[in-house]
């Protein structure tokens, strides 16, 4: 079933559905931890926004040992990761800055987990 632009608007319409994309954009992959660390919130709400994106495309998982690492798919249609990338240029200081907290934190901003 291909994503439309509504099940797009909807799914991004949600401040933490948005901020993972935004994160994700940014730094590429991302375990639970660091986007608990990143946008401030409990492991079980990313979790849920985690597993909406990934039933509606957006998101592919891997699982490494008990880690499971997030990244945009890039199987999502052309104009989706054109939606996304504006929304990313209005927002990128503020994702900037959350991937420096990811950083001074000691989370994986380069693929390898520190978080236990």
């Amino acid at each position: 079933m291909a994503l439309t632009s509504l099940q797009l608007f909807k799914i991004l319409s949600d401040e933490t559905r948005l901020g993972i994309v935004l994160l994700l954009k940014q730094l590429g992959e991302l375990c639970v931890c660091d986007l608990c660390t990143g946008l401030e919130e409990s492991q079980p709400k990313i979790s849920r926004h985690l597993a909406m994106l990934r039933e509606c495309g957006l998101l592919l998982d891997r699982k490494q040992g008990k880690w499971v690492h997030y990244r945009l798919s890039p199987h999502i249609p052309a104009w989706a990761a054109l939606v996304v990338e504006q929304a990313w240029l209005s927002q990128q200081d503020e994702v900037q800055t959350r991937a420096r907290k990811l950083a001074a934190a000691n989370c994986s901003s380069d693929g390898k987990t520190l978080c236990s």
